[in-house]
């Protein structure tokens, strides 16, 4: 068993936030490890970069390699497909009503990890463990990580971006509330006939959204629909042409003939917060941190805000001269990310239940909110600002110019 020792922070978890976390603390200088096999998983899903997404991610040398695999999203469209009694007209969004090209980029989730991956590769500073954790050791005096290779790695940090079900956070004792609807989701690729126009468009149903998103060539989309969980069992067990088939029924055509152009996935809705993102040298970010159904582009975003404010904090407490993994250093972090995680997590989960609801006050209520956006200039931009990137302790690297 051999021992690597000398790492002020070790990341544990190769998906998107953890190499962001990894690349953004190696570019300061700060002695990384990245622990994690590269194990991508072909289920068809894309992630919405917002604009402070993508700012981080050029400040991190990344973005030029993923925007050629990226399409913009210039509008978004909010069609009420639910049949209510209340049901608003359909509601328009635009970036350049805020001063942007694009709310963000949607590119396939496979391929933002495969670039992160190969920059991680390159970047002085950080040293990539391709093998998972298995055990862990922390106390007042440092950090300690066992692989599933033998090796072990010694940190004053560990960063856990471990995903939903993190082995970091269950040996941590961090006390966790967790749930799950009564749905599921489909997700895919699709080619179509008529072009996308960059615009985002989502169906609200009363089995939940159903949203495409646009991909490069003008003629592909990527697909989310929420539905109850057996009616997505019963759709994903289609073959391609009539999957094909039911989503362009359900999205009334408005992309002409459809075809499956990509893999598949199934997944489940479920949601998961923490009590507190920080324990003893342990910071936690993402989805070990929180768990959001995959509606309103809110996750990974959420994540990659986790790893840019994390940065921040750990800059702050190397320029203060205090120890990276102690509490008084990761206080402000466990503070700013449990608002913006609860805040962003309460509005998704409203808005799902709002659909499944089926009740005229709740119907009301979103129907009047939709035509108060849609109608009301300074609550619309209002809208649109916060949902891009949040103003109130918007990490430094994700700030405009």
């Amino acid at each position: 068993m051999s021992s690597e020792a000398g790492f002020e922070v070790a990341v544990v978890g190769a998906g998107a936030a953890g190499l962001a976390a990894a690349l953004a603390l190696a570019r300061e200088g700060i002695a990384t490890a990245l622990v994690g096999r590269h194990a991508p998983v072909a289920d068809g899903r894309t992630v919405a970069l917002l604009d402070g997404s993508v700012r981080f991610l050029d400040a991190l040398g990344a973005w030029a390699a993923i925007a050629p695999q990226a399409a913009p999203l210039v509008e978004l469209h909010l069609v009420d497909d639910t049949g209510s009694l209340f049901r608003p007209p359909p509601a328009r969004f635009v970036a350049s009503e805020i001063g942007l090209d694009a709310f963000g980029w949607n590119v396939e989730s496979a391929r933002l990890v495969d670039s992160l991956r190969l920059l991680a590769r390159a970047t002085p500073n950080l040293t990539v463990f391709e093998s998972d954790a298995a055990d862990n050791h922390r106390d007042g005096s440092g950090a300690r990580l066992m692989l599933e290779d033998g090796r072990t790695v010694e940190a004053r940090l560990i960063i856990g971006a471990d995903g939903g079900r993190s082995p970091l956070r269950v040996s941590s004792g961090i006390a966790v509330r967790d749930w799950s609807y009564p749905q599921a989701a489909i997700t895919t690729i699709l080619a179509h006939d008529r072009p996308h126009r960059d615009v985002s468009t989502e169906f609200h149903t009363r089995s939940g959204p159903f949203t495409l998103v646009p991909l490069p060539g003008g003629h592909r989309s990527s697909l989310v629909w929420v539905m109850g969980e057996g009616p997505a069992r019963r759709l994903s067990g289609l073959d391609d042409a009539a999957l094909a088939s039911s989503v362009e029924h359900q999205a009334q055509a408005m992309l002409g003939a459809m075809r499956i152009d990509g893999p598949r996935g199934l997944v489940p809705m479920r949601g998961l917060s923490v009590a507190t993102p920080v324990a003893e040298r342990l910071a936690l970010i993402g989805e070990a941190a929180h768990v959001f159904p995959p509606i309103g582009a809110q996750g990974l975003n959420l994540g990659l805000r986790d790893a840019a404010s994390l940065r921040d904090v750990l800059l702050s407490a190397r320029g203060a001269g205090r120890d990276p993994g102690s509490r008084e250093a990761l206080s402000g972090f466990a503070r700013g990310r449990a608002v913006d995680a609860r805040l962003r997590g309460t509005a998704v989960d409203w808005l799902n239940r709002s659909l499944l609801a089926d009740l005229v006050p709740v119907d009301a209520l979103r129907g009047l909110g939709l035509i108060a956006m849609s109608t009301i200039g300074p609550l619309r931009r209002a809208v649109m600002r916060e949902g891009v990137l949040p103003r109130l302790g918007a990490p430094t690297l994700m700030r405009g110019r």
